[in-house]
């Protein structure tokens, strides 16, 4: 330990052993220089013992002060840190570095029992409870990588190759000696067995604690409450797990929070994932997916973006193979109250189920839908999604909730609810929807897609949504290209407009959360298979590259559509073309805009309709309207739409200010 500890003197043994403590071989106890004895009494130690000074007073709630001091305990080979109270050790603690400034007081044992990796290169079978799609987390997992280590199972070289990585770290981690950070709180727990605790955590009245680690930080504390059972876990930095919560082979990602008795096993939750009074079993939760009730259970399927409505289910099996099938929901999913799908299933983007589905159809390629149960049959409507005043609400709530702290974030997300990856699907709809008029005829009364229905409303009202989606993805993207410029001929337009790198261009993938081009994840993979990339390191900065650079590679792609959608070349397009697909953008956004007005003023009506003093329903015709528009027009989500419609008529008036003059 270097020369800052020194041995016992004389005077410091007698002076121990005095306040009742002992050690087989005091020569084996080494302490600061500033060291007194005073603090340290009724405590018996073995192998080798470093302690730091005790000279500090903790200020405990209430206003009690306590002086660091080790009391009332058993310790075997471990490294104390400089003012720490360990106090009523019931049984001991063995095997730590206990860091400075750590309060661990009423605790029975904590102990690191031989070579361990601290939850590394636990086995998670997520989505498949028999295995198949396993991953070996570990305290750098992304949901990214998660993502391809789960899904990629047909290429077993990069499987292959992504687990030496997992191994090496895995290895890295490992050792005989526990950590316990600085500053850390641990107080009033039962059995804490071969985990890592980092600084600034905080585990009042935990139950069990096994095979783990706990990335705590200063910027970015844990919290560990009352009654939690964890066994073979990691837990990421800001995460809050209380209320009797009980995790086995589960990864926590960063700010994360479960509590009134989540239940969870072989599950994977990354950032700023919620969940409460249910439980989730194989569960792939990617960030920001949310349960609150009680009676929800979420099994092997894949989230994000994700809230549970009360009473969701699934059913992974079908009585004959056992638990072997899964489903993937894509970003922004909803489910209703009592919803429930029978695997395998693929739900698409921001899509809303209600009711029960038995029909495993795949509406990846109709996003933004409505999957409703009728008479046993799901019925779909395509895009109407797109104008529900619940889907905007939610794309803007999700930034504002974004609850991480550290200086180092595991997950890139992308919080776009119009992205390549969306819009792509919007293309494929639109051919979907239009081989379904092609083949059954123009005015059948009901198409069939994925043994799901479509009626012809919803289909032509789907046609209609969709173009408005691409309308305003691709106005959105050429005005953000031409913002803040005077350009004085069509020239400096198409110089403009020029992408800087081919990189976007073909199909885009979101990899929970990420959305990046597929090209760029194929080279990524491709170099990891070929062993050019060897660490964890390594691929999340690959990550972050394509996350950071994706306003460049979006313009790439949506550049390719707009010649493609507009029938224009960048060596033809002028001013005018450009004035026409601002004009086609306005009409949409301020179209889209207005049904979501609508949405919102048709859910206003119910709520307006009871008032809270009585057990009375008005009826429309007895409402102030005035009174009711005024209240209408106050609700800050109305705010925000009708300030939106205001902004972009004047961000279409500014581009038409600067190029109108242009001939």
């Amino acid at each position: 330990m270097g020369t800052h500890y020194r041995s016992l003197s004389n005077e410091e043994i007698k002076a121990l052993e005095l306040n009742n403590c002992s050690h087989e071989n005091w020569s084996q106890v080494f302490v600061k220089s500033r060291f007194v004895p005073n603090y340290i009494k009724n405590t018996q130690f073995s192998g080798d013992i470093y302690i730091g000074v005790l000279e500090k007073n903790f200020l405990l709630t209430g206003g009690l002060k306590k002086h660091a001091c080790i009391n009332n305990s058993v310790i075997h080979n471990c490294i104390i840190g400089d003012n720490v109270v360990i106090e009523n050790i019931q049984n001991y603690i063995a095997n730590y570095q206990i860091g400075d400034d750590s309060f661990i007081q009423n605790v029975d044992v904590i102990l690191v029992d031989g070579k361990t990796s601290f939850g590394n290169g636990i086995e998670v079978n997520v989505l498949n409870e028999t295995g198949g799609n396993e991953v070996h987390i570990n305290d750098k997992l992304s949901s990214h990588f998660a993502y391809i280590y789960a899904l990629y199972k047909d290429r077993p070289q990069l499987v292959e190759q992504m687990k030496v990585i997992i191994d090496a770290y895995t290895k890295e981690q490992s050792s005989d000696m526990g950590i316990i950070g600085n500053n850390c709180k641990i107080v009033n727990v039962g059995y804490i067995k071969n985990v890592k605790i980092g600084s600034h955590c905080k585990i009042t009245g935990a139950m069990k604690l096994k095979n783990g680690c706990i990335n705590s930080n200063e910027i970015a504390p844990v919290y560990i409450g009352r009654n939690v059972i964890a066994e073979d876990f990691i837990i990421s930095s800001g995460s809050h797990i209380d209320g009797g919560s009980i995790i086995t082979r589960c990864f926590v990602g960063q700010a994360c929070a479960l509590g009134h008795g989540y239940t969870a096993s072989d599950s994977l939750f990354f950032s700023n994932c919620q969940g409460e009074n249910g439980e989730a079993c194989a569960l792939f939760a990617g960030p920001f997916t949310v349960t609150h009730h009680k009676s929800t259970l979420l099994i092997a399927s894949m989230f994000s973006f994700m809230n549970a409505g009360s009473g969701s289910n699934q059913s992974n099996h079908l009585y004959k193979l056992g638990p072997i099938h899964h489903g993937l929901v894509e970003r922004g999913a909803k489910t209703t109250s009592n919803s429930y799908v029978q695997w395998p299933a693929k739900v698409g983007t921001f899509s809303l189920i209600m009711g029960r589905h038995y029909k495993h159809s795949d509406t990846s390629n109709l996003p933004y839908s409505y999957l409703i149960e009728k008479d046993n049959t799901t019925y779909i409507s395509p895009g109407i999604n797109l104008r529900s005043v619940g889907t905007i609400r939610d794309a803007k709530k999700w930034p504002q909730r974004d609850n991480r702290k550290d200086v180092v974030n595991l997950d890139f997300i992308n919080f776009n609810l119009l992205s390549p990856f969306t819009i792509q699907k919007v293309f494929a709809g639109i051919d979907i929807l239009n081989g379904l008029k092609t083949n059954s005829g123009e005015d059948s009364e009901i198409y069939s897609f994925q043994s799901c229905i479509i009626t012809n409303r919803a289909l032509k009202r789907g046609l209609s949504l969709y173009k408005i989606a691409i309308h305003k993805f691709l106005g959105n993207s050429i005005i953000k290209k031409l913002e803040k410029t005077l350009f004085k001929s069509n020239q400096e337009i198409r110089e403009q407009l020029k992408p800087k790198t081919n990189i976007g261009l073909g199909d885009w993938m979101d990899l929970a959360g990420l959305i990046a081009p597929q090209t760029e994840i194929d080279s990524l993979l491709n170099a990891i298979e070929k062993g050019q990339i060897k660490t964890l390191l390594e691929i999340n900065n690959a990550f972050k590259t394509m996350h950071e650079n994706y306003y460049e590679y979006e313009w790439t792609w949506a550049w390719d559509k707009i010649q493609k959608f507009y029938q224009l070349t960048l060596e033809t397009i002028t001013a005018q073309d450009i004035l026409s697909i601002i004009d086609k953008w306005e009409a949409s956004v301020l179209s889209l805009d207005e049904m979501i007005y609508n949405d919102a003023k048709k859910e206003f009506t119910l709520s307006y309709k009871t008032r809270s003093t009585a057990d009375e329903y008005i009826q429309m015709e007895n409402i102030d309207f005035k009174c009711f528009n005024d209240t209408l027009n106050q609700n800050p989500f109305v705010i925000s739409t009708l300030k939106h419609m205001i902004d972009k008529k004047e961000l279409g008036e500014d581009l038409r200010k600067r190029i109108k003059h242009i001939k």
